[in-house]
């Protein structure tokens, strides 16, 4: 079975941690990126780090949501660091995402969907009177029409987004068998995701918790 594109969570404001995951997955046998979130990216050195990466595949999990020219201001403001991915709520409506796709340039441009922490009940304790599944099917739609670059859904979603959204399909909510879901509600193996659709997985714990290499291992193991 063909190994899918692996970004990494580089979930620490240390620097040095980072640069340690980063020298330890740096493997053929796997093709990884390295997601960015918000806790580091906001940490005193987090942007200069990112700025500083070479020959590595970066993505700027910023999760954006605001007005249109929030949105478009925002991406034109960390241009600098050449991610080649970011992310955007599609909750922020169609015409902030496609504002943004407009100036968005060689970043992939990545939509969320409904965040793996959430479940019906917490939809509903939100707001939203349709389900999981039904809310994102019609996001992934949204995403098909601002014509963005890829989507981030859980697992569970991958087949019905596939559906109506023909690129990258990017999962978190990745565990191994044995594995805690901690904050994650819909969760499921890598090998599971990978079978039905995913064409790149989000590992954070997992991975980098631990022995790094021996998890790689594991790993390796799953699409045997």
């Amino acid at each position: 079975m063909r190994i899918p594109k692996i970004f990494i969570a580089i979930d620490t404001t240390n620097i040095n941690k980072a640069s340690k995951i980063i020298k330890e997955t740096r493997i053929s046998k796997i093709k990884f990126g390295y997601k960015f979130g918000l806790q580091f990216l906001n940490s005193k050195h987090g942007r200069k780090f990112v700025a500083g990466l070479k020959n590595e595949i970066t993505f700027g999990d910023y999760k954006l949501a605001d007005i249109p020219n929030t949105c478009s201001s925002a991406i034109r403001a960390v241009k600098d660091l050449k991610l080649n991915y970011l992310t955007i709520h599609i909750s922020s409506g169609l015409e902030a995402i496609k504002a943004a796709k407009k100036v968005s340039g060689k970043i992939k441009l990545i939509g969320v969907t409904v965040l793996t922490s959430l479940n019906n009940k917490s939809l509903k304790e939100i707001g939203f009177n349709k389900d999981v599944k039904k809310v994102v099917l019609h996001q992934a739609k949204l995403a098909a029409k601002a014509k963005l670059d890829a989507i981030v859904c859980s697992p569970q979603e991958i087949k019905i987004v596939r559906k109506v959204f023909k690129k990258e399909i990017i999962t978190p909510g990745i565990r191994f068998l044995k594995d805690k879901k901690g904050d994650q509600k819909r969760v499921m193996t890598p090998k599971e995701a990978f079978q039905n659709g995913a064409t790149s997985l989000v590992m954070g714990r997992s991975i980098i918790i631990g022995d790094i290499k021996n998890n790689i291992k594991k790993l390796i193991k799953e699409f045997k």
